[in-house]
C-alpha cells in the first residue's frame, strides 16, 4: 500500500511542474483541459489500477489465512502489526504463536456472508 502512495506522489510531483511549464505555450482554456486529463491519466488512473491489483493479490491472504482472524492483523495494509511483517498464504510472521482472535470476528464473518 505504501508503494502505491509513494508512486502516486512521485507522479504528482512530476506532473504539476510539467503542467506549469506547458502553461506558457498553450491557450488558457486548453491548458485546463490538458491539466485535468493529465492529472487523471498520469496520477489518478494508475493509482486506482495499482490499488485494484493490490486488493486482488491480497484477497486470498485476507480470506484464507489464520492471520486475518487475528487482532494484530491490519486488513488495509495486509500487515501483522505485532511483528511488522506482511504474511503470505504460505508463511505467518508469528507461526501462529501470538495469534489472538479478533473481537467480533465471527459476527463480522456472518455479516459478510449475507
Amino acid at each position: 500500500m505504501g508503494a502505491i502512495i509513494y508512486w502516486t506522489l512521485v507522479r504528482t510531483a512530476i506532473t504539476i511542474p510539467a503542467l506549469l511549464l506547458v502553461f506558457e505555450y498553450i491557450d488558457y482554456q486548453l491548458w485546463w483541459l490538458i491539466g485535468i486529463f493529465a492529472i487523471y491519466g498520469v496520477v489518478i488512473h494508475p493509482a486506482v489500477l495499482q490499488y485494484r491489483k493490490f486488493e486482488e493479490k491480497s484477497k486470498e491472504i485476507i480470506e484464507n489465512t489464520l492471520c486475518s482472524s487475528c487482532k494484530h492483523f491490519d486488513k488495509s495494509a495486509v500487515l501483522c502489526m505485532k511483528h511488522d511483517k506482511h504474511p503470505t498464504v504460505d508463511w505467518l510472521p508469528c507461526d501462529g504463536i501470538h495469534w489472538e482472535l479478533k473481537e467480533g470476528y465471527y459476527e463480522e464473518k456472518a455479516d459478510s456472508n449475507r
